[in-house]
């Protein structure tokens, strides 16, 4: 058995669904769509400029699921599942997902959004495992705004996947070979600690590095938008 772990946004799917989460509470009227905007293109930048404060952001965006009972927030996202997420899914994404299924890997996706968000999309891919931002919930189980745990971002993302596989009594380094698929800088930590390191899709940042260290390119999405 080997190990494949994903990003999911711009990596297995062409959207930030983070972003497109909040773009399409706007859009839904659910909140106020100036001012949200504004302050979710200010988070967006951040993350592509690698200048992001995980925990502010978590925050920000908890903050915006609580003020909603779970009940509208199911609804809504399985609204924004038909029309935003599954219009956007890349057939190259799927396969190489149901690849590494297929041979009998144990498969994740790893990413900064929260679980909230991501959980469904995971379920489009079948992949099981999912490590994402836990939001807090309470009795009642409505987001109370804060964060549970600490966030999947950057060197995060090696801690709570080094957790995560401890629950399975694994270390990466168990694995005959380990894969990530990435398409940030802000992922390069993880990526140097896999034997099998793959820029996917990647920004300019992390194709320059990439190619530094001699590590494969993947682009997923060129034969979607021929």
């Amino acid at each position: 058995m080997n190990l494949a772990l994903f990003d999911l946004d711009h990596t297995l799917i062409p959207i930030d669904s983070d972003h497109e989460w909040g773009e399409f509470l706007a859009r839904t009227g659910a909140i106020d769509a100036t001012a949200f905007r504004k302050a979710n293109d200010e988070w967006f930048a951040h993350y592509q400029a690698g200048t992001l404060d995980p925990v502010k952001y978590l925050e920000f965006a908890f903050g915006t699921l609580s003020k909603f009972p779970r009940a509208q927030l199911d609804a809504w996202h399985a609204q924004f599942m038909d029309e935003v997420i599954k219009p956007s899914m890349v057939p190259a994404a799927l396969a190489l997902v149901q690849k590494h299924l297929d041979a009998g890997d144990l498969v994740a996706i790893i990413t900064a959004t929260n679980s909230f968000v991501t959980e469904p999309i995971a379920k489009l891919f079948k992949v099981h495992h999912l490590i994402a931002a836990l939001p807090e919930f309470d009795a009642e189980g409505n987001v109370t705004g804060r964060l549970a745990g600490t966030p999947t971002f950057g060197p995060g993302k090696i801690v709570h996947t080094q957790a995560w596989l401890q629950e399975q009594g694994k270390s990466i380094a168990d694995f005959p070979q380990s894969h990530f698929y990435s398409d940030s800088q802000n992922d390069i930590p993880l990526l140097a600690a896999v034997t099998h390191p793959v820029a996917t899709n990647p920004n300019d940042k992390l194709r320059a590095h990439a190619i530094a260290q001699g590590w494969p390119i993947l682009n997923l999405f060129d034969a979607h938008a021929q």
